[in-house]
This record gives structure tokens, C-alpha cells and sequence, in this order.
């Protein structure tokens, strides 16, 4: 019996390791949607293939100004290098309400070597010249985030989904299934040309 439940025990934890995925960060622009599977040439110039999900959502990303960076929104930002103790941003984008608490934290990102990524909810805005200085703080961490002038300030908006043509920029976090496909439940779409600066 005890080996059985061993067995059991062992199958379970080895189908768990097999079903594990990674997440992969895909940009470019939309090269066709054939059958729910997305074929995206991506910044390097090499093709993807990432099959949606059945329901799979995609969400518009326009520009908007840093008067909308406000304390009490929710907020990711790309950042490299730092400015008198803060981090620089690179970018900022406001999250709506219903995508509050999504990715959050503090980690390392790939949009340029180095690059951070900080989601987290904005405590206090304070105004530097042309600049804004963020106190944003995330579950176990707070930060501070230098915004300069040319930082590009984007937010969501909703988009339908045959917008998703050719030639559309893209940005979709996909997950790197066991047997290296891409899958992926979310789609955002850069509005009138703009490419996703996350």
C-alpha cells in the first residue's frame, strides 16, 4: 500500500513538473490570425506562433499625460538606471481598476539590458520641475520612481477584437508550454500605431 501511494505520490509530482510553463515576453507587429493561432514577426525579426485561448481578451493601449498618474492608481513602470536615489522611468502605464494587482512587484524585466519592471500602487506624486517623482509601493517593498518629461505615459482602453489585423503592434505576455509552444490568454494592441513601451 505504502508503495502504491509512493507511486501515486511520484506520478503526481512528476505530471505537476511536466505541466509547468514559462512566461515569454512577446513585441512586434501582427503578421496573421488564422484559427485562433496569432503569428507575431516579432522586434528581432524571427516569427511566433502563439495559439489563444478560446475566451482570450484583447485590451487597447493609448497615450495619456503624467496628470494622470495620480496617487491611488495602479501602475507599472520600466525603469533603468537610477537619478538621486530613484529609479528613471522609461515608461509608465496606468492600469484600469479590473487589472488592479496584476504582476505586482518589483522584478527584472527585458525591455532593454538591465530594465526593471515595478507594478504597484501609487502613494505619493511630488513635482520636480517638469518632472514627477513616484512613491509607488507593492507588496513587501516600496520604491521611489524618477518620470521625466520624455517618458512615454500609456493606458488601457477598450479595443475590439478585430483590431487584432496585420500590422498591428503587439505586446502579450505568453506562456512557453513543455513541448515549446506559445499559448496565450491576453493580447494588447498598441492604438493608432503606438508600440507598446512595456
Amino acid at each position: 500500500m505504502i508503495r502504491i501511494l509512493a507511486a501515486l505520490l511520484l506520478a503526481s509530482i512528476s505530471a505537476s513538473a511536466l505541466a509547468q510553463t514559462t512566461p515569454v515576453r512577446v513585441r512586434g507587429t501582427v503578421e496573421k490570425l488564422e484559427n485562433s493561432v496569432l503569428t507575431v514577426k516579432s522586434r528581432d525579426g524571427g516569427l511566433l506562433s502563439i495559439k489563444l485561448a478560446d475566451n482570450f481578451a484583447v485590451i487597447g493601449l493609448t497615450r495619456t499625460t503624467l496628470a494622470d498618474v495620480a496617487p491611488g492608481r495602479f501602475i507599472g513602470t520600466t525603469t533603468l538606471g537610477e537619478r538621486n536615489g530613484a529609479l528613471v522611468a522609461l515608461e509608465v502605464h496606468i492600469f484600469p481598476e479590473s487589472m488592479r494587482g496584476l504582476g505586482e512587484g518589483h522584478y527584472p524585466w527585458d525591455l532593454k539590458p538591465e530594465s526593471l519592471m515595478t507594478n504597484a500602487n501609487v502613494a505619493d506624486v511630488v513635482t520636480l520641475g517638469k518632472d514627477r517623482i513616484l512613491t509607488v509601493q507593492y507588496k513587501g517593498g516600496e520604491k521611489k520612481v524618477l518620470v521625466p518629461e520624455d517618458a512615454s505615459i500609456v493606458t488601457y482602453v477598450p479595443i475590439e477584437k478585430s483590431e487584432l489585423k496585420p500590422g498591428a503592434p503587439v505586446f502579450s505576455v505568453a506562456q512557453r508550454q513543455p513541448d515549446g509552444s506559445l499559448t496565450a490568454a491576453r493580447i494588447t494592441i498598441g492604438v493608432k500605431g503606438l508600440v507598446p513601451p512595456m
